[in-house]
């Protein structure tokens, strides 16, 4: 039952992730919880593969090194997650630990505790509700429990950040929890790392794009979304309907998906996606550098994050002197071929080479809030 104090909890923390929307109405302006349809019949197209049906190895040919997205089934067969990560047991479990839902002005992290959270979850009309995107859990006294409840997908275990140090290597792996209408507007992965999203429950809609297609065909305008023209559901609401009429070019068309649940998402660098939960969500996902995307990353770190670059040349040198032979042949100097977000490589961490935060991950379009999936 809703009490005083968790109402008072929910408003700061709205007040501080999203400063822009300064009342109450303007978070209910466009009514979507009424009047946008999260049944819409999606042309879903990405292909479908079980895990125990490819390799490693032929996963590697046929989707990492193409950068082809794709679904993959059967990798949560084993996790605890399927049966601990309800919202019952979880807002039991974590009651009164806090987790993140947005960030300031600053940069600075926005939290609730798990109670305060669930009791908005299951309340919310906002149009694009908050959304907890935590990336601390993993290493928190209490919350790293979490990590003993999934393990890595055989395909994605290569993860070549841990060779920097752990509060130093760029933020890689987040808890998501979500009601209908939330969601990450569109974006491209940051350092050109790829990307695999485990839901655990509920449904996602997303679209991916061409690492090459134009920023401008994908941005929702001030004058089309105004305050909210970052969230995902504006971009479904304005953006998307423009993607299937005849003068949109056939080259950007997107690729659709319903994410299930039990579903695991490979998302390659550099490609622009958006997604929208249907539902309510509980998911898991995580950023990598692999050998196989390591030269784009390489690129892109030199590029945008130096001085993590050189305390990551001198680990890999120790550890992978292979890869540190492989960054020596990588000329940075260059365009790496694959899109970068505006922020999503340099401005976005331009604080962190002197000291990581837990914040960032993925980027939206423009260098506004971040919001996750």
């Amino acid at each position: 039952m809703s009490t005083h104090r968790s109402r008072k909890k929910i408003r700061e923390a709205k007040r501080k992730a999203r400063p822009e929307l300064s009342t109450g109405d303007l978070w209910v302006q466009k009514d979507f919880a009424n009047k946008f349809n999260l049944e819409y019949k999606v042309d879903d197209t990405l292909e479908r593969i079980t895990v125990q049906d490819v390799s490693p190895q032929d996963f590697i040919d046929r989707y990492e090194a193409p950068y082809k997205p794709v679904v993959i089934q059967g990798v949560q067969d084993t996790w605890g997650a399927r049966f601990k990560w309800t919202l019952e047991r979880l807002a039991k479990k974590y009651r009164n630990q806090k987790f993140k839902c947005g960030e300031d002005d600053e940069g600075y992290s926005v939290k609730l505790k798990m109670k305060y959270y669930m009791e908005y979850l299951k309340s919310t009309e906002d149009d694009s509700p908050l959304y907890i995107f935590d990336s601390g859990y993993g290493t928190h006294s209490r919350r790293k429990k979490l990590l003993a409840d999934y393990e890595l997908p055989e395909y994605f275990r290569d993860d070549l950040f841990k060779y920097c140090k752990e509060d130093k290597r760029p933020p890689y792996r987040w808890i998501v929890i979500g009601p209908p209408r939330s969601g990450t507007g569109i974006h491209i992965d940051p350092l050109g790392t790829s990307a695999w999203n485990a839901l655990i429950s509920g449904h996602k809609r997303w679209c991916f794009f061409p690492t090459d297609t134009p920023k401008e065909l994908l941005t929702v305008k001030s004058s089309e979304g105004g305050k909210q023209r970052d969230e995902a559901i504006t971009w479904f609401n304005v953006v998307y309907p423009k993607t299937q009429k005849d003068d949109w070019p056939t080259k950007y068309k997107p690729v659709e998906c319903i994410q299930q649940p039990g579903e695991t998402i490979f998302v390659p660098g550099g490609m622009w996606h958006v997604v929208l939960n249907l539902d309510t969500t509980i998911a898991v996902t995580h950023n990598y550098a692999s050998k196989t995307n390591f030269p784009i990353v390489w690129h892109k770190t030199v590029r945008g994050r130096p001085k993590l670059s050189k305390k990551w040349y001198r680990a890999l040198r120790r550890h992978q002197p292979d890869l540190a032979d492989v960054a020596d042949k990588v000329d940075v100097s260059s365009s790496s071929g694959q899109a970068s977000d505006s922020s999503s490589d340099s401005s976005s961490s331009s604080s962190s080479d002197e000291s990581e935060s837990e914040d960032s991950g993925q980027e939206s379009l423009s260098n506004m809030k971040k919001k996750k999936y």
